[in-house]
């Protein structure tokens, strides 16, 4: 794999000693529906995000093995397609199973190279049975333990014919050095009780995955970070048709496409909503920057929504983390 592009902010924070985290935000193309060699690539990532002094990397949404893109350029509503059955039992059959230990490699680099990572995968679950595909949004510490699994709660649009919705049981928050981080899964950071949920665990960082769009990236991640007064990293996907490799219905069409599938557009945005790196379009990178968490201290002196400007009295928020299951067995 080519050396990303590092891209860095103009004007780098100077935090104080014990107040700086160092984070990459890693905007790669998959290898479009090969796990094993999405997995090689973004191994190779986090080693370089390691070897720049990073202390986390994150990745976009889906990214391993890829984003379903043929859904809505193959008649993917299709009832009862032959097509789309072949396409479901590939994207299917390349899908990560925690259990059966596919996140090894990663889990291995980051307890090696004392590197935390945000990994967003479609997740075949063994328990729902195995034959459905979550949204998923992994964190791996720095020891290598995968310390949550966010299935995203609800699908977008066209995901709906290829995802199953997620339930609560990975809205939780992590510490990270002097941060607390939390993430969530592409759209579903539009749900202000979504973002509410992680907030009021401490929420300091918030690590926001997409498959890649500036459109997506562009509006949001200021407000997030601005009503967090947080730092808020989006991390997108890239995705350029050419590079597709499938023999599957319709795979040669989609490859003739003169349009991007997903342009990037991955930012980050101080506590203060503003641009710490606007959006970086239409190519790889590797984005690095330190983060200064007195800047958070600093923007919390006004406002706090779950601190001294909320009302728990009259508003509260109750989060269902039990992991969901059809079948409950009792020997």
């Amino acid at each position: 794999m080519t050396k990303l592009e590092i891209i860095r902010p103009e004007t780098s924070l100077s935090p104080k000693a014990g107040d700086g985290l160092t984070v990459a935000l890693g905007q790669i193309a998959p290898v479009w529906l090969d796990r094993k060699a999405t997995t090689a690539k973004v191994a190779a990532t986090v080693e370089h995000a390691a070897d720049n002094g990073t202390e986390m990397v994150c990745f976009g949404e889906g990214l391993l093995p890829g984003y379903p893109f043929w859904v809505e350029r193959t008649d993917g509503a299709v009832f009862e397609s032959d097509d789309q059955k072949a396409w479901y039992a590939h994207y299917l059959d390349q899908g990560v199973v925690i259990e059966r230990g596919d996140l090894a490699e990663i889990q291995k680099l980051a307890r090696d190279r004392r590197i935390a990572v945000y990994l967003g995968m479609m997740e075949r679950a063994p328990d729902r049975g195995g034959h459905t595909l979550y949204a998923t949004l992994a964190y791996i510490d720095q020891t290598g333990e995968i310390r949550s699994a966010h299935r995203k709660l609800q699908p977008t649009y066209e995901e709906r014919l290829v995802w199953g919705q997620g339930d609560g049981n990975g809205l939780r928050v992590h510490r990270l050095g002097p941060f607390t981080a939390g993430g969530l899964n592409c759209w579903e950071n539009w749900l202000p009780l979504a973002r509410a949920a992680l907030y009021g665990q401490g929420e300091d960082l918030h690590v926001a995955v997409w498959p890649g769009g500036p459109q997506n990236t562009e509006s949001l991640t200021p407000v997030i970070a601005r009503e967090g007064r947080s730092f808020a990293l989006s991390v997108s996907g890239f995705m350029d048709p050419k590079t597709i490799a499938l023999d599957l219905p319709g795979a040669d069409e989609m490859k003739q496409s003169d349009l991007l599938f997903a342009r990037g557009g991955s930012c980050i945005a101080g506590p203060d909503g503003k641009w710490l790196i606007p959006p970086i379009n239409d190519r790889e990178a590797l984005l690095i920057a330190t983060l200064d968490h007195g800047a958070v201290r600093r923007e919390r002196h006004n406002f706090d929504s779950v601190g001294h400007y909320s009302r728990p009295d009259v508003l509260q928020l109750h989060v269902n983390r039990e992991r969901q299951s059809t079948v409950r067995l009792k020997d």
